[in-house]
């Protein structure tokens, strides 16, 4: 059943058109940190991070996830959007929808810090000794662990819980003429598929299999930011 909403207030036109821009700086930011990490490949291990952050820093600063700090600073801004819009379709899923936002975004803001491996790099090139290197090695193995992890434990909290929202949202976009099925249905593939790469990794399949459901889902959430950030500013 599809419900048509009534018409929408002027005061909420600035919150669509501060969505809809957020959305479409999502989606270039998206397509930003794949090309960054192909053209500069993430080291593997914390003597390779130092290495990295002492040779350029501002590389190391967004090889270490530093363009997904502003993205998930805007997923606020888009998902609170998306709140106002569909409130007269499913104002119960939308206020669960922001909620798990507003609590993955601070959980990635307060455990992704590229600038504490930079601190830590800078002290481990100037210490003196063995034991001093060793124990910045060990901090900075203690840092990329806790912002490394895919399942559900460090900085990935925030995506797991980011993605439970958008499935709500896409779910909830049903029942809208605003956003539309193709809208709604996009958004169910693609935030299944991120959702799914929790299981595909704790199933450990394939290199192939792997790289097939991280672009796969990498595409579709593209694609649904657009939409989302073309159909809010027309809203706005």
């Amino acid at each position: 059943m599809t419900t048509q909403e009534p018409r929408e207030d002027s005061e909420w036109k600035g919150l669509y058109r501060a969505g809809g821009i957020a959305a479409l700086m999502v989606s270039v930011l998206m397509v930003i940190d794949v090309t960054f990490f192909v053209v500069y490949p993430q080291p593997g291990t914390v003597a390779g991070w130092f290495a990295l952050f002492q040779s350029n820093a501002i590389v190391g600063i967004f090889d270490f996830w530093g363009w997904e700090v502003p993205m998930y600073v805007l997923f606020v801004v888009v998902f609170l959007a998306l709140c106002a819009a569909l409130r007269n379709v499913s104002a119960g899923r939308m206020a669960i929808a922001a909620s798990l936002v507003l609590l993955g975004s601070g959980v990635f803001l307060a455990t992704n810090n590229p600038f504490s491996m930079l601190s830590l790099s800078r002290q481990f090139a100037a210490a003196t000794t063995d034991a001093d290197r060793a124990m910045f090695l060990a901090a900075g193995q203690t840092v990329l662990t806790n912002t490394n992890q895919r399942l559900i434990g460090g900085f990935n909290t925030g995506l797991f819980l980011v993605s439970i929202a958008g499935l709500i949202t896409s779910w909830a976009m049903l029942r809208s003429r605003s956003f539309g099925r193709r809208t709604a249905y996009v958004g169910i593939v693609g935030f299944a598929l991120s959702l799914a790469d929790y299981v595909r990794e704790a199933l450990a399949p394939p290199a192939v299999v792997a790289l097939v459901v991280i672009l796969s889902g990498a595409v579709f959430l593209l694609v649904w930011f657009v939409l989302v950030g073309m159909r809010l500013r027309r809203l706005g």
